[in-house]
């Protein structure tokens, strides 16, 4: 059965987001002062087969685990859904 995975990467609360200050600066300087804070992250989607929706997860756990996230630095969260 196919499957599309929606991954999200982000930062553990702990860990300095460079990226996302720049943000926050840009759009303070742009007029949108009222942005406290800002961060970023990746989203990643994926295709995959596999037999049922709770293989489909854990398949797409490891790989996170594996590759598209570093777990000392980075939390991820997984959504699967079936596609027709």
């Amino acid at each position: 059965m196919k499957f599309k995975a929606a991954v999200i990467v982000s930062l553990k609360p702990t860990v300095l987001d460079a990226q996302g200050e720049t943000v926050r600066a840009g759009l303070h300087r742009l007029g949108y002062t009222g942005v406290d804070a800002a961060r970023v992250g990746k989203y990643i989607e994926l295709s995959l087969e596999a037999p049922d929706q709770a293989q489909a997860q854990a398949q797409v756990e490891r790989m996170c685990a594996d590759l598209l996230a570093n777990p000392i630095i980075e939390d991820y969260s997984v959504q699967i859904s079936g596609q027709p």
